[in-house]
């Protein structure tokens, strides 16, 4: 079985005795389903799940009046089995097909006699109307493909070796080269495989690249059926989400409308390209006027990059699948593409906003991270020429914006030059939005 972070989350919303109803969306086949059920094998004397796809009557029983006794009452019913005061989970599966449900969980909450978890696409969530909201009777929990140190962790990296990394990262300390090694090598194989479940777990039981290429060519295939079932302006949204490989492998990875008409203009793209990115399958980055706090002031709408949720993703789709060239490190292949992406999933699971800077002058930083009031810029770096960074050193002084720290990612072990950090690729996995010490690394 894959470890999910996720269920750490889930066992402290379960211990709050005040808990609400807990969403949980993402992209499709991120795994929202198993880790659940999951979750309620270790927690619960009974679950009764119930699948709005695989069952469509079951919308009955929140059809008419909304009142407890009347839907307590539905629900065992439905369940054929009894259901435990305080220690029973009602799994709402695919909740975006019964609209009703989610209405009528302020009312089953108020109750208190039952936990709700209920899952869905973002697709669906975001895009079927709602009646009435349960505002302040359901938190939603995001859940992303697997990060970086979930897929190590799936891959026998013991937590202990990856605490010592960790601690090394912080320190400024190189990392013993049998485990830099060891663990530049799994990044490869991560930006081939990627992060979502179907595909690592096929990979953690084969080694077999060619399936693992199967399994996410069917998750693209499932997406691109998706676009055709909500999306309202089909054409659009197939032809940016089939265009995100090409942009991305171009020198400045931003989105250009021209590529995919000549005619395009961005107020009729405007809303497709937000579609994608309500449904979690895309990512934006967005350029900004400036690297100050707050990003999301300064960022501008028109100007972005687009990267696919899951890295793995993006090496299925690109014209030649790049899998087996990725995991041999073949330099011919445009590996930066590739790093990005895999660090702006990374980003987004960990709770950052992704922004770039690019301006005439000064040059392009790959990422802008805002961590409380303070901006840190990071550079992805595929080659070896990992010390070079014109753009980033002009950043750095520009005394006003007041930036003293920066990190550059690259093939390299950990070094510390002035304001610059290099980090290892796989580092990534230690940086956190919310660490109150100011450092760009979470002390173990």
């Amino acid at each position: 079985m894959l470890e999910r972070t996720i269920y750490q989350y889930f066992s402290a919303w379960k211990a709050d005795a005040n808990h609400t109803a807990l969403l949980i969306d993402g992209a499709r086949q991120v795994g929202k389903t198993f880790a659940i059920r999951e979750f309620a094998k270790g927690n619960y004397r009974t679950t009764l799940e119930i699948n709005f796809v695989q069952t469509p009557s079951a919308k009955t029983i929140f059809e008419g009046d909304l009142d407890v006794d009347t839907l307590i009452a539905n629900l065992t019913a439905f369940s054929g089995q009894p259901l435990y005061p305080g220690n029973t989970l009602v799994f709402l599966d695919e909740v975006q097909e019964c609209p009703q449900a989610r209405t009528a969980i302020k009312f089953l909450v108020d109750d208190g006699r039952f936990d709700y978890i209920e899952s869905g696409s973002l697709l669906g969530v975001s895009y079927r109307e709602v009646s009435s909201l349960p505002v302040g009777y359901e938190r939603t929990l995001r859940m992303y493909p697997l990060t970086i140190s979930e897929f190590f962790s799936a891959r026998g990296v013991d937590a202990s070796i990856e605490n010592r990394v960790r601690g090394l990262c912080e320190a400024g300390q190189p990392i013993p080269e049998a485990i830099h090694g060891r663990l530049t090598r799994l990044f490869r194989i991560y930006l081939a495989v990627g992060g979502m479940p179907a595909a690592v777990q096929r990979y953690v039981d084969t080694h077999d690249l060619a399936r693992v290429l199967l399994d996410q060519q069917a998750i693209l295939g499932l997406y691109r059926q998706d676009i055709t079932r909500y999306a309202s302006d089909k054409m659009h949204i197939r032809a940016i989400f089939n265009a995100l490989p090409s942009e991305l492998d171009a020198k400045n990875k931003r989105f250009k409308l021209s590529d995919l008409s000549k005619s395009a203009r961005s107020e009729r793209y405007a809303s497709d390209f937000m579609w994608l990115a309500d449904s979690g399958v895309a990512l934006p980055c967005y350029n900004t006027t400036a690297p100050q706090t707050p990003l999301e002031a300064n960022k501008k709408h028109n100007l972005f990059k687009l990267f696919l949720c899951d890295v793995g993703l993006l090496s299925a789709a690109s014209s030649i699948p790049a899998q087996f060239d990725l995991v041999q490190g073949d330099p011919s292949i445009n590996w930066g593409s590739f790093l990005e992406n895999a660090l702006a999933q990374e980003f987004s699971a960990h709770g950052f906003g992704l922004y770039y800077y690019d301006k005439q002058g000064l040059g392009e930083v790959d990422f802008l991270l805002q961590r409380g009031i303070r901006v840190l810029p990071v550079e992805a770096k595929s080659g070896k020429e990992f010390h070079a960074h014109a753009s980033l050193d002009k950043v750095l002084g520009v005394g006003e914006w007041g930036i003293d720290e920066a990190v550059v990612f690259c093939g390299g072990n950990v070094e510390r030059d002035g304001k610059i950090t290099y980090l290892p690729w796989y580092a990534s996995a230690f940086l956190e939005r919310d660490n109150a010490s100011g450092s760009f690394v979470v002390s173990p």
